[in-house]
């Protein structure tokens, strides 16, 4: 089926396999320049056609009638040509069930002008109401308004699942903030909302209901011992990455403590003057949903690249942070991994993105239009390598951890 999806097609158009394994899906390289929308599509279309069919009923098969969940489908989507950034991405997010429920809640709400949101919206309801439990979705809509709305994501070139991720939330959380500004002008709120106009800040939204947490950057003057703290909202949290280390450590770096001195010494309200002292991040709000960004592309000075850090991290099931203040207001939070979106290849600007999602009581696995059901066992194969080589590897890129509270 590949062989004949191909068949015809400019050099431009050849598959290269970036990733180890025969499991692995490859994606297009571009040699000639950008290519047609309407080319990719086809070939993709006709690429998933080949392997749905077979696909879908195995993984129905395996799962068995008794045990699939209720009311869940599993639907691969179509990549149209180097868009797997994208769609692990988006698996990712369906299976973190808090944001899938606000996105169809949304999609319920009255027809909206068209958005990234609706077509976000769009996309989730259509796999959420299928009549087959597995099969393959084009997410062509969404493709095009994404491509349409930021230039960095209107090309062929393989993209970074972390920006599009950023990009994604803040822009879901853009548009939500604006309708509600509108709402309020035109008067359509209802008695006894909050007015933030007089406020700096806009109103948070159900992004920031599940995904914001908050840090506390603490600073103490080593010569009257006075702790002045800033807080920050984020998202998600970019950890750097060691070898042959764990989640939990990389964490604990994050918070380690720093020696300001010299001429970066700190300036001091109390002392009025600059100071030598310590300064160190801690966590003072946890998020409903955790997702940790893992810094594996480093720039190499002598090479004037981006190289890929394959170090081997492991990342559990189960997860409790313990670089929180003081003052935390859910220090003990534990959390469940819900969703990883893996990277497979020697460099960011190469390779391929794949998901693995846990559902009820299993794992599966989405390479764009495939999905495998997987074993919890098989997840230690993603943790990176041992080796400190750049080789191919399928490493942990975006944790997604979902708090049990």
């Amino acid at each position: 089926g590949g062989a004949a999806a191909t068949a015809g097609l400019p050099s431009s158009f050849l598959l290269r396999r970036d990733s180890p394994g025969p499991a692995r899906r490859c994606d297009w390289v571009e040699e000639d320049g950008a290519a047609r929308m309407e080319i990719l599509m086809t070939v993709s279309k006709i690429a998933s056609i080949c392997t749905m069919g077979a696909n879908a009923s195995a993984l129905e098969k395996e799962i068995g009638p008794e045990q699939f969940p209720v009311n869940e489908h599993y639907f691969g989507l179509v990549n149209f040509g180097n868009t797997c950034y994208c769609n692990s991405v988006l698996q990712a997010l369906y299976f973190c069930r808090p944001f899938r429920e606000k996105v169809l809640a949304y999609k319920s709400q009255p027809r909206k002008k068209e958005s990234l949101l609706t077509c976000l919206a769009d996309l989730f309801h259509s796999i959420a109401t299928q009549k087959k439990k597995v099969g393959v979705i084009p997410p062509k809509k969404f493709i095009t308004r994404l491509r349409k709305e930021n230039e960095l994501f209107d090309n062929y070139m393989q993209q970074d699942a972390h920006e599009f991720l950023n990009y994604l939330l803040n822009t879901v959380a853009d548009i939500l903030q604006e309708e509600k500004k509108q709402e309020k002008q035109n008067g359509r709120l209802p008695n006894g909302s909050i007015d933030s106009e007089n406020n700096n800040s806009p109103d948070p939204t159900w992004v920031h209901e599940i995904f914001q947490g908050t840090l506390t950057n603490e600073t103490r003057c080593l010569t009257c011992e006075t702790i002045s703290s800033k807080d920050e909202d984020f998202l998600d949290l970019s950890v750097d990455v060691e070898q042959n280390t764990s989640i939990t450590h990389c964490l604990r770096g994050f918070s380690n403590t720093e020696t300001l001195c010299s001429e970066y010494k700190y300036y001091c309200e109390e002392c009025r003057s600059k100071q030598e002292a310590h300064k160190r991040m801690k966590v003072k709000k946890l998020p409903m949903i955790l997702a940790l960004h893992l810094k594996r592309f480093k720039y190499m000075d002598q090479l004037h690249r981006y190289t890929k850090l394959s170090y081997r991290v492991v990342f559990p099931l189960e997860l409790r942070l313990f670089n929180t203040s003081g003052d935390a207001t859910n220090p003990d939070r534990m959390y469940d991994l819900v969703a990883v979106v893996v990277h497979c290849g020697s460099g960011p600007n190469r390779g391929h993105y794949i998901a693995i999602v846990k559902s009820h009581d299993f794992w599966l696995l989405f390479d764009d239009d495939i999905v495998e059901k997987i074993d919890a066992q098989a997840i230690e194969d993603f943790y990176g390598l041992t080796s400190d080589i750049s080789k191919n590897s399928e490493s942990g890129y975006i944790l997604f951890y979902q708090s049990r509270d």
